[in-house]
């Protein structure tokens, strides 16, 4: 046991962040904290660090255990160089100095840092990898990560997926990067109204389980108030109430009342939609050899391409490689170097910016989206600000408050208000889920994937890419741009299978490649030689339903074992063995369905 809360509670204003928790974190585990913004993820980080107190319990860190934290906030500006940062992280570690000199050292290479650069004039994907090193050179047992994906391109999210991957601690982290934690957690941790859950496995496992839990509450809720319901009215008969002297009846319904004031029910969903103009002509964007320079700098070469109406385009490409400024371009807010951009009739334009810049920072919430006037268009409708704003969480009290006192993932939401009040048939968002909690990040993708007009799209998620888009425009830094037909999934696929067409991009000088060569490639894998069941497959191929039930309900057991808020204060000898069981379950079932549909397709293909 590396780290552990007993009954701690951390009170914000009037409202319980953290209400008499639990939470203990054994060695090697790697486990992510999810929740909805506000709700007090970073402040649990910060009581692990010994940053902030708890209000009541206590919090036990294992003695003489290295701690180390990766901050979400990168407003840490010095002159330092970056050799200096990183050494940083060795204050008050005890050592000889040519031992520190030998970890400092290792980090830098490993890391691959620029160590005599100046720390404060890195990009912010730079700053994050440095801050990482001054956390990891330390070689701490327990490592605190606060949405480390912020402000990293997708080659640089793998690589530290790779990294972490590696890391012999214990990793206790913040994200709303689902293929990230889906990659990392071993465990994911929920902070849901004041209380922490623990359920094994990765993000997508606790969703199914999530989605169960809660479909049983609210049953149960519906029941308590039923019943609550009943006794109010018996209670206020007085009459009979008084002549049966049910003392006990009595007693019982001022506890479900005291029950109910204190059940905080699950914070209401973000109401998104969007609402849709005319449509646009059928060509919204035609580019040829178009090219945008900056100075001696070119940033864009030879763009050529044709985006129609209802193209669901996602743009990616590391950090630097103009992925905004190809936006920009298609846009007309940046005239191209060289070569045409035409852009197509009738284009309304919904455009989110990843700086937001859109939001008057001085203004109040509600002047931000509506710009003064009361009511907002909303679907042929006029609906009042107050409530429109609702939808997108924002509270009474919040309407006036300048949009500069808002936190980073309120901001965001302000914008998105902004956005989806007005009338688009072209949909822009520039890196839109910086700063969203996971379950805003998917009613967005919800939105996004219905919206019948055009998509473009800049980002580095690469779950909400996979869900969104039908086809990419790939920067890969050298200024040219390559077309492909499929998701980023379907991307790194191609890029695995064909090494010779991947590694020829760098040095191409044309941009443009037709996507139904992409296609083709992809599809020009040797077919696969038909084969017959033989006895002892198809055997298999027929028991193998009853093995899957069997420990799918054995699963299920472990699953409800490991739910248990108290299960982790069992022997230790106890929690190893079931959590090792119940990994090893889960492998064994995901290869009995791999072999099941195996069977069935080779079954298939001589039906």
């Amino acid at each position: 046991m590396l780290l552990r809360f007993d009954a701690v509670s951390l009170v914000f204003g009037s409202r319980p962040l953290l209400d008499h928790v639990d939470l203990s974190i054994g060695e090697r585990e790697r486990v992510c904290i999810v929740g909805r913004n506000g709700e007090g993820k970073s402040s649990l980080l910060r009581l692990v660090a010994g940053v902030t107190p708890p209000d009541d319990g206590a919090v036990w860190v294992k003695p003489g255990a290295r701690l180390a934290m990766l901050e979400q906030d990168l407003d840490l500006m010095t002159e330092a160089t970056v050799l200096e940062v990183v050494r940083g992280g060795l204050a008050g570690i005890p050592g000889e100095s040519w031992e520190h000199e030998h970890r400092v050292e290792t980090i830098i290479s490993r890391l691959q840092l620029p160590a005599e650069q100046a720390f404060a004039g890195l990009s912010g994907g730079w700053r994050r990898r440095v801050l990482l090193g001054r956390a990891l050179v330390s070689e701490p047992e327990i490592l605190l990560l606060d949405e480390p994906t912020n402000h990293l391109d997708i080659s640089a999210i793998e690589w530290l997926e790779a990294v972490m991957l590696e890391f012999r601690g214990a990793l206790l982290f913040v994200s709303h990067d689902r293929m990230f934690v889906n990659r990392l957690a071993t465990r994911v941790v929920e902070l849901d109204r004041g209380k922490l859950s623990s359920w094994p496995g990765n993000y997508d496992d606790f969703v199914t389980k999530k989605t169960l839990q809660l479909e049983i509450e609210a049953k149960a809720n519906a029941l308590f108030d039923k019943k609550l319901a009943e006794e109010e009215v018996w209670i206020r008969k007085g009459v009979e109430a008084r002549r049966t002297r049910n003392e006990g009846r009595v007693r019982a319904l001022k506890e479900m009342r005291s029950e109910r004031k204190a059940r905080r029910d699950r914070i209401g969903q973000v109401e998104l939609a969007v609402t849709e103009a005319v449509e646009s002509g059928k060509l919204v964007f035609e580019a040829e050899q178009a090219g945008v320079s900056f100075g001696d700098r070119e940033v864009l070469r030879g763009i050529t391409t044709r985006i129609q109406r209802g193209d669901r385009i996602g743009i990616v490409g590391p950090n630097g490689a103009g992925k905004s400024t190809l936006i920009k371009l298609l846009l007309g807010e940046l005239e191209p170097s060289s070569g045409r951009v035409k852009r197509g009739s009738r284009l309304e334009v919904a455009y989110y910016d990843q700086q937001r810049e859109q939001l008057d920072l001085s203004a109040s919430v509600s002047d931000n989206v509506n710009d003064g006037n009361s009511f907002v268009p909303i679907g042929g409708e006029n609906r009042h600000v107050s409530g429109y704003l609702r939808d997108f969480l924002f509270r009474p009290d919040q309407l006036l408050t300048p949009a500069s006192a808002l936190s980073g993932g309120e901001r965001n939401r302000l914008l998105l208000a902004r956005l989806f009040a007005r009338p688009a048939n072209l949909l822009v968002l520039d890196e839109p889920t910086n700063d969203l909690d996971i379950d805003t990040l998917e009613l967005l993708e919800e939105l996004v994937a219905s919206f019948d007009g055009t998509l473009l799209l800049v980002s580095h998620d690469r779950s909400f890419l996979d869900r969104v888009v039908t086809s990419l425009l790939v920067l890969e830094g050298d200024g040219g741009v390559r077309e492909f037909v499929g998701g980023w999934t379907d991307w790194e696929d191609w890029k695995k299978s064909s090494p010779a067409s991947a590694s020829a991009s760098s040095a191409r000088k044309s941009s443009k490649l037709d996507s139904k060569d992409d296609v083709a490639t992809v599809a020009s894998a040797a077919p696969i030689k038909k084969k017959r069941l033989s006895y002892k497959e198809q055997r298999e191929f027929d028991e193998l339903p009853a093995k899957l039930e069997t420990m799918e309900l054995r699963k299920l057991t472990l699953d409800a074992l490991v739910a248990d808020p108290n299960f982790y204060s069992r022997d230790q000898n106890e929690v190893k063995n079931t959590l090792g069981e119940l990994q090893a379950l889960s492998e064994q079932i995901d290869a009995a369905y791999l072999r099941w549909e195996e069977l069935e397709k080779l079954q298939a293909s001589n039906s």
